[in-house]
């Protein structure tokens, strides 16, 4: 979709939401005298599940300055539309129950809600792997055809980005009560949570379920909150350009990307590879006809690449084309593309799957020789701009078509330059776009708490995350509620396993979400450093990983005084030659997987490239380190590694989560003696 086209959709998003929040609601037929246009919000529907304990609200739309009456189980309220339509009032607080009815009437209209029950809701947000389906999790076949529960159910939030918050849904969402068909495609790890949860806390359980692969912290936090957080008020000025006025907020965004290429270390003076004028720099060469994954190209460079790739081409134009309003088509790129025409950005859209089409701007063009230029960014698997070249094209006003099938040239970029920023428009990877598109939705429905796992897609930038993660927990509870407890998944074990100790991005990411957890009581962490795939970054085990939420949520929701993560650094110090490291959280004693001491600790020094793999012992609560030069070590770490190999546990199964922490020097007085 072109950026002219995706904003036109943004702007009559706003206007459809309303019809398509009427067909999610017409569950069954309409009695007599019920509304045509629905009074409520979409998400109140049949089966729906109100959050117990709390004053329930309930908001919708009805003619202005009508007055609505609300009914559930016997309590009412009233509210008066505004001048927009829109009314919200609330219900007192009620216990769990149900099955109850709920209605909405004006003089005119009246809308019935059947089969509500009143229990604890939860929001499960992040990306692929709280995405992931039941469909796709272990045992997968045995859970769908056994799963039937009318007192868990579940609605998904419909995947879509939008770049100003929407009041609904972009698509009919439903309430669905838990059996083989709604649970299949349901999230795994969010379904497999509340059945376990409700093994001690029976009530019935609502399940939201609104999640996207490969998407970036940044676009699950609104906009304000991303401003507050710092560094993103350059990129929130485009996107707010970007909802009325495209094409120039593309070029905007291609001026600050540009900037951001000029300043990297390595790039040289004058080096611009958009730039249509003169010879380009650099180590240009010849793509092949096909393009496609550059993987398959056969180039030893490329064969395991992951990074960006620019490439380069030029197409004629007679005067009657270049005078003639026209669109770029480009085929899929996988997974960023960044594109300039004569110099000038034109788009960047994120993901793999479709095509790019680019409005641009009048007057771009000229007859002759025009240059197209893309830079593509790949951070997974097969990565390139997809072919062969007769796919891509410029297509015009008056239907004419002009293939980019002349020779295309490609330089690679050295991975240590970094990773670019990305347009904020973009939907998984920009900024405040699956907040617009659902999570604003959602309103201020009653929550329970909130499920968050995600961290993969920002192993890049894990120095910031600690921040992000804050701004997030705290930009969703402004939405919905001050107290609102939110539980992290810490991320799990991916990739080969480490042969010597080394510097971690994933490592740092998991001491970033024990750090925001720690901090906070509402707050809980589930550690899964042993419930990952080397081979694949989408676990199935989601059944444990539940287990283990069930249990964080039975301490930090409900207060059951019970280890909610299992053992968890206290101190450490120092024992002659030896480092002895106190644990806390720990359920019948530490024990040692696979061996007489647990593996996967090292001693570092100050620097990096000090650290050194350790031998270790259990003694009660305690683990003593022995390494050589123990006593020139100042911190501790514990499985620190993208897959790491670490075998401590407790008699409760639970595992030691990855740590850092520092050794106190031996005090003076010691040293002298």
């Amino acid at each position: 979709m072109s950026p002219a086209m995706e904003a036109a959709a943004c702007r009559l998003r706003g206007t459809v939401l309303l019809l398509a929040a009427m067909v999610a609601t017409a569950a069954v037929p309409a009695a007599a005298g019920e509304a045509k246009t629905p009074l409520l919000h979409a998400m109140f529907q049949d089966h729906a599940v109100l959050q117990r304990g709390q004053p329930v609200r309930v908001w919708g739309q009805a003619q202005p300055g009508q007055e609505v009456k609300v009914e559930l189980a016997g309590k009412r309220a009233r509210a008066r539309a505004g001048d927009d339509g829109r009314w919200e009032t609330q219900l007192p607080a009620m216990k769990a129950g149900g099955p109850y009815t709920l209605v909405a009437s004006t003089a005119d209209a009246k809308q019935t809600i059947a089969d509500v029950l009143v229990g604890d809701v939860w929001l499960c947000s992040g990306q692929s792997n709280m995405e992931l389906q039941v469909w796709r999790a272990l045992d997968a076949r045995s859970e769908i055809a056994s799963a039937s529960n009318d007192r868990i159910r579940l609605l998904t939030v419909p995947q879509a980005g939008s770049v100003v918050p929407q009041p609904t849904f972009s698509s009919p969402v439903q309430w669905r009560p838990v059996d083989s068909e709604s649970v299949r495609d349901f999230s795994a790890a969010c379904y497999f949570f509340a059945r376990e949860l409700q093994k001690t806390v029976d009530v019935p359980m609502g399940l939201v379920n609104a999640a996207w692969g490969g998407s970036r912290i940044q676009a699950w936090t609104s906009a304000p909150a991303l401003r507050a957080a710092g560094g993103y008020d350059g990129e929130l000025d485009v996107l707010a350009r970007y909802a009325g006025d495209p094409v120039a907020a593309v070029g905007d965004w291609g001026s600050l990307w540009q900037r951001w290429w000029s300043s990297r270390p390595g790039v040289a003076a004058g080096d611009e590879p958009w730039d249509a004028q003169g010879k380009p720099t650099g180590d240009w060469r010849k793509a092949p006809a096909q393009l496609g994954a550059w993987e398959k190209w056969g180039v030893p460079a490329l064969a395991d690449f992951n990074g960006m790739v620019w490439y380069r081409t030029t197409i004629e134009l007679t005067a009657a084309q270049a005078a003639q309003g026209a669109v770029l088509a480009l085929g899929p790129a996988d997974e960023i593309d960044m594109t300039w025409v004569n110099g000038r950005a034109v788009g960047s859209t994120y993901g793999a799957g479709p095509g790019r089409e680019y409005t641009l701007p009048p007057g771009l063009l000229h007859e002759g020789a025009n240059t197209v230029v893309v830079n593509v960014l790949d951070t997974y698997r097969d990565g390139g701009l997809g072919g062969p070249a007769s796919v891509h094209a410029l297509h015009f006003a008056d239907g004419g078509r002009v293939p980019l099938d002349g020779q295309w040239s490609y330089r690679i970029v050295p991975p240590e330059l970094g990773t670019p920023p990305r347009a904020p428009w973009q939907t998984a990877a920009g900024l405040s776009t699956l907040y617009n598109g659902m999570i604003a939705p959602l309103g201020r429905y009653g929550l329970r708490g909130a499920l968050w796992y995600q961290g993969e897609s920002n192993t890049f930038e894990h120095d910031r995350y600690a921040d992000l993660l804050r701004a997030l927990r705290k930009d969703w509870r402004s939405q919905f509620g001050a107290d609102l407890p939110m539980l992290f998944v810490q991320l799990p074990n991916y990739g080969a396993p480490a042969t010597r100790p080394g510097e971690s991005d994933w490592a740092s990411m998991r001491a970033a979400q024990r750090q925001v957890a720690g901090e906070d009581p509402r707050s809980g962490m589930v550690v899964a450093i042993d419930l990952g795939d080397r081979y694949d970054i989408h676990p199935s085990n989601k059944q444990e990983l539940a287990r283990r939420l069930a249990r964080a949520a039975r301490h930090v929701v409900y207060g059951e005084k019970l280890a909610a993560t299992g053992p968890a650094p206290l101190s450490a110090s120092r024992n002659g030659d030896a480092v002895v490291v106190e644990f806390g959280d720990v359920t019948d004693g530490l024990v040692a997987y696979g061996a007489e001491g647990p593996i996967g600790f090292e001693l570092c020094g100050v620097d990096k490239g000090s650290c050194r793999y350790a031998s270790a012992e259990i003694w009660n609560h305690r683990v003593t380190l022995r390494a050589p030069a123990a006593h020139e070590a100042t911190r501790i770490r514990y499985c620190w590694a993208d897959s790491p190999v670490c075998t401590l546990f407790d008699g409760a199964g639970l595992p030691a989560g990855p740590f850092e922490l520092s050794i106190p020097p031996i005090p003076y007085d010691d040293h002298a003696r």
